[in-house]
């Protein structure tokens, strides 16, 4: 062999393809750049390179990389650009979770400022392949000007690629034209298929607030169709178990490969389970847990990027109380405070976590039997990977989608609204989680989630997706 040539990875005995290296550069909120830490170590395992762009406070707020795939694993920060005005942008804002949502279009600008940091970082590398997101619809015109191979990576399921874009290029800009509100209430005029998926009035009109006006009077510009057809494969975290028609219809839709790398669920993902599981604050946390029954708490969380209204959590927390279940709520400190002796009232059957917790273990102890939850992709799939029951909140367009498909499933229940301004009261929290956690009514939907769970979970078929994932890098023909 040419001693200059590229090492081989050996598996089973025998000399297989050479390594890859994989440049990835996710948008900026922590929802898109954990699961591309996932697949980074996983892909490292397996004796690949990867190159994870991001700014500096998203990577420091990543988990330690264990040290066996540290010479693997490049996490490279990029500083947003300095031209972006700080008056417009918060003191070290380079993440959605630091900004409120009237300053998303100075943080996407920011966000395009880094155009000629992530050319540089392919030019010198030259990687195989590099990964992006929606945000970057600029991304694929540069990859190819150097012949590198791209992929739209997205966190979330095919339906929401399918549902947010206007394909325009593919069925023409009069079919594809949603200019009515009413155009959102229901699939696309474009889907082939019978779903019931939809937006609700609600929440229509934020998807038209948020392509009109900011505090400027601006938009950030989010060129999906441009983003989706500039892609030489879609790779989404996603299972045939979970959406085979919505996987089969982006393939279809825009004739390029569509590789579900599976779900990335808590058995796949590499930590340093060590150090978790000697932690004082599992250890506290199981301390309670082991004095509930089996299955009688609730799980809530609302993840990094939902920030409630004071409105919203009052209610959310009469709700809690008036169920009268056993719940263990995390929640981010932040301008908001829960009900006066809120906690002293359900401390005997309560309790509220302000720190971070190691959300997977904890939604595997057996005394958890539900959770509360904004329906975040990566939350949806570990609450369903312990096949917990849901019940379904969201504030976010992509978590609404996502909570409709899990009705449509009947694993869970999303509190009802207002369907003109998003409002809920107390009373419809409390009977939303009496009826997924203890009513004979809410049997079967209890029964669904733990069958979803086996599938989720099945560790033999998500090393499937991995490595069908793999074999797809390797064998694509780039032209």
């Amino acid at each position: 062999m040419d001693s200059a040539a590229p090492l081989s990875i050996i598996s089973n005995g025998k000399i297989d393809k050479p390594p890859l290296h994989i440049v990835m550069f996710p948008w900026l909120a922590m929802g898109h750049i954990y699961p591309c830490f996932e697949v980074s170590k996983i892909l490292a395992q397996k004796g690949h390179y990867v190159t994870l762009l991001s700014t500096p406070r998203i990577i420091d707020r990543l988990p330690r990389l264990p040290l066996s795939l540290s010479s693997f694993v490049k996490l490279t920060k990029l500083p947003l650009s300095p031209h972006i005005d700080k008056n417009h942008l918060p003191q070290d804002a380079d993440s959605t979770m630091d900004i409120p949502s009237n300053k998303l279009y100075y943080l996407k600008l920011a966000y395009d400022g880094l155009q000629e940091s992530v050319a540089e970082v392919l030019k010198t590398s030259q990687p195989d392949w590099v990964f992006y997101d929606f945000a970057a619809s600029w991304l694929p015109q540069v990859a190819r000007s150097l012949n590198i191979p791209c992929a739209y990576f997205s966190p979330c399921p095919a339906w929401s690629i399918c549902f947010f874009d206007t394909p325009k290029e593919q069925i023409g800009d009069a079919a594809a034209n949603r200019t009515k509100h009413e155009d959102y209430y229901g699939p696309p005029k474009w889907i082939s298929f019978p779903t019931k998926i939809g937006l609700r009035p609600y929440e229509v009109t934020k998807v038209f607030e948020d392509v009109t006006v900011n505090e400027t009077g601006a938009s950030p510009v989010f060129d999906l169709n441009k983003a989706n057809s500039g892609c030489d494969m879609f790779v989404i975290r996603s299972s045939r178990d979970l959406e085979p028609e919505w996987l089969d219809y982006l393939a279809e839709f825009y004739n390029k490969p569509v590789v579900p790398v599976g779900l990335l669920p808590p058995s796949m993902q590499i930590s340093d389970s060590d150090e978790e599981d000697n932690s004082p604050d599992w250890l506290q946390i199981k301390t309670w847990l082991d004095t509930q029954e089996p299955s009688s708490v609730v799980y809530i969380a609302f993840g990094s990027e939902v920030k409630l209204s004071q409105e919203n959590l009052n209610e959310l927390a009469f709700g809690i109380e008036l169920s009268g279940l056993p719940f263990f709520w995390v929640l981010r400190k932040g301008s908001v405070e829960l009900p006066d002796r809120f906690e002293d009232r359900t401390k005997d059957r309560g309790v509220v976590w302000k720190t971070w917790v190691p959300q997977p273990k904890i939604l595997a102890h057996g005394s958890i039997g539900g959770c509360l939850t904004h329906c975040g992709s990566g939350s949806m799939i570990e609450n369903l990977h312990f096949g917990h029951v849901l019940v379904m909140l969201p504030f976010l367009l992509d978590q609404a989608l996502y909570s409709r498909v899990m009705e449509e499933k009947k694993v869970g229940i999303e509190i009802p609204r207002n369907e003109q301004d998003g409002s809920f009261t107390r009373s419809l929290v409390s009977k939303a989680l009496r009826l997924a956690m203890v009513d004979d009514e809410g049997s079967d939907y209890r029964k669904n989630a733990k069958e979803m769970g086996k599938k989720f979970s099945n560790k033999k078929i998500h090393n499937q997706y991995i490595e069908n994932f793999i074999a797809s890098l390797h064998n694509h023909n780039y032209i």
